[in-house]
């Protein structure tokens, strides 16, 4: 049996990724006291449940220590535990706990102080987590292919996952970034006055940056150079690799290039998923 335990920080996406889950097929379960994991899990294996997912996190309170142990006792029943971490940047979170106008479980009066408390208390099975995903700058479809691209059966999860991230210098490279390539010298559509208001996910856009030699020649050997690499880094045990592409503001040559790049590792009969974290940002000078 394979169980997945969603566990993060409170408004990193764990409701979301559960139904993603439940979309996939798992059996899976909200909130699950670790006490209970145990017999969960015998009720699974007399009812041939391949597959579940139990969200486990600090709304337990004092019971989510036992954690640790439970996940030990499942493991000496043959039951394959993976950790998902999910975590989001301080000030999204904040901004989402105000808007959704919700007090922090972990301390009502204070949201950054729950924060910090609730990392605190997390620390330890975020050290043991297979996947760390951090949500700050996902749509929620970039957060579900994710989810997908690691979980699901059709993706075939012995496989590596490319996770290519649009970005802009003038934001900071991806802090998860196993390779970062830089296009800054490529031609520059911020200049254009006729295409400063698009970005790359757009025809003109990509019309443009494809439009120069030094592109062209770029993206073979670039595609090239993440072909050979995948197997090495599968070989090491790696379930993602994460490249950045960057130019100045994250909107038009960086994401031209990450899909040119999502579509070429396509035709090679590589799965992989696209995030353009800094697409919806006030880009200069991109």
């Amino acid at each position: 049996m394979r169980c997945v335990i969603i566990t993060g920080l409170s408004g990193a996406g764990r409701s979301l990724a559960l139904r993603q889950f439940e979309d996939m097929g798992y059996f899976c379960v909200d909130n699950m006291p670790p006490q209970m994991m145990t017999t969960f899990a015998s009720m699974c294996n007399e009812h041939n449940i391949d597959k579940a997912a139990l969200v486990v996190d600090t709304r337990v309170g004092v019971f989510f220590d036992s954690i640790y142990e439970a996940m030990a006792e499942m493991e000496q029943m043959g039951v394959e535990c993976e950790v998902l971490y999910l975590e989001t940047a301080d000030d999204v979170l904040i901004r989402r706990y105000k808007e959704s106008r919700r007090k922090h479980p972990m301390n009502p009066t204070s949201i950054m102080q729950g924060i910090e408390q609730e990392k605190e208390m997390l620390a330890k099975l975020r050290g043991m987590a297979r996947y760390v995903l951090d949500t700050s700058a996902l749509s929620p479809k970039q957060f579900s292919e994710q989810i997908w691209g690691l979980f699901a059966e059709e993706a075939r999860r012995d496989k590596l996952l490319p996770v290519i991230v649009s970005f802009g210098y003038k934001n900071g490279i991806p802090l998860d970034a196993d390779l970062v390539f830089d296009v800054r010298f490529l031609p520059n559509p911020y200049y254009v006055p006729e295409l400063r208001a698009f970005n790359g996910t757009q025809q003109a856009i990509r019309e443009f940056v494809y439009s120069y030699e030094q592109t062209r020649v770029f993206e073979q050997k670039l595609v090239e150079m993440i072909l050979y690499l995948l197997p090495y880094y599968q070989e090491e045990g790696k379930f993602q690799l994460v490249i950045g592409i960057g130019c100045t503001g994250g909107m038009h040559r960086s994401v031209a290039l990450a899909e040119g790049l999502q579509r070429r590792l396509k035709e090679n009969g590589i799965y992989s998923v696209v995030q353009h974290r800094d697409i919806r940002k006030d880009a200069q000078r991109d």
